[in-house]
């Protein structure tokens, strides 16, 4: 299908493009990759009165290595961070989510930013971000702040982000031990469930995607895994879901899932 007629802005800094936001209203929608948002609007799912092109802005482009945390601009693509040699090296599970992503041609043009604040609920790296205790910034007319992972996803399609507000980066703290784990019926559709896990001696952070209308971190599971026990995690995983069912599994199917990906996603994040 062909979109409706829209206008089309490409402001060259985030203090413009938060100014068009903030001039268009509910009507403007931001453009970064492209690969969640403009299928919708093909859909006519999505049909935005004003484009806001952020896709010139360099420096929302780039991995640093910041410490005890590495630092990711928005725009920086999918390919960018499976193949960056800081994010392998000190987040190997970011790096191997992202390799997860779509499609060669969505890994090439769709970003780590405009992924987390479209908040698809089968999405790959929200799911990690939360199980990695991230955060994004994010720059409006009225500043700059900080958002932790746990607070930005509030359901299906919908993130704390404030209309006039642009995420602008992402920062993880380093983690040598995790993994993400997704289950789909073929190898480029979304993930039916995905477990993300960090492990750190004898804890576990524990992050689901599929089960909900946003990621959910396994409490139960992360207490279970005290001692570092992946089958007894495993086994609490389910605790508390309620997830939907629809053409792709049931309820039940999905609390299955998380089981068994809980556990394969301990296991290897503690391998070796």
């Amino acid at each position: 299908m062909i979109p409706r007629a829209f206008a089309y802005e490409r402001p060259q800094s985030v203090a413009d493009a938060a100014g068009l936001l903030r001039t268009h209203g509910e009507g403007a929608r931001v453009l970064a990759g492209g690969h969640s948002l403009l299928p919708m609007m093909k859909l006519r799912l999505a049909a935005p009165e004003t484009l806001i092109d952020i896709g010139g802005i360099s420096t929302l482009r780039g991995v640093s290595d910041a410490g005890a945390h590495i630092v990711i601009g928005a725009l920086t693509t999918h390919a960018e961070v499976a193949g960056s040699d800081i994010v392998r090296s000190t987040c190997p599970i970011l790096a191997q989510a992202a390799a997860g992503v779509g499609d060669m041609q969505v890994r090439n043009r769709g970003t780590i930013g405009g992924s987390l604040a479209q908040a698809d609920p089968h999405g790959d790296l929200p799911t990690v971000l939360v199980a990695l205790d991230g955060e994004v910034s994010a720059e409006g007319p009225d500043g700059t702040r900080t958002i932790a992972a746990r607070d930005l996803f509030l359901g299906f399609l919908t993130t704390s982000l404030q209309p006039d507000e642009i995420l602008t980066g992402v920062r993880v703290p380093k983690a040598a031990k995790g993994a993400y784990v997704k289950f789909n019926r073929r190898s480029q559709d979304w993930a039916i469930v995905g477990v993300a896990a960090v492990v750190d001696g004898s804890s576990a952070r524990i992050a689901i995607t599929g089960v909900g209308a946003a990621p959910v971190r396994a409490e139960a599971a992360e207490r279970a895994f005290s001692g570092g026990n992946a089958a007894e995690a495993a086994e609490h995983a389910a605790e508390g879901l309620d997830p939907p069912s629809d053409s792709a599994g049931s309820a039940d199917y999905r609390r299955h899932l998380a089981r068994v990906l809980t556990r394969r996603a301990l296991e290897e994040a503690t391998a070796g």
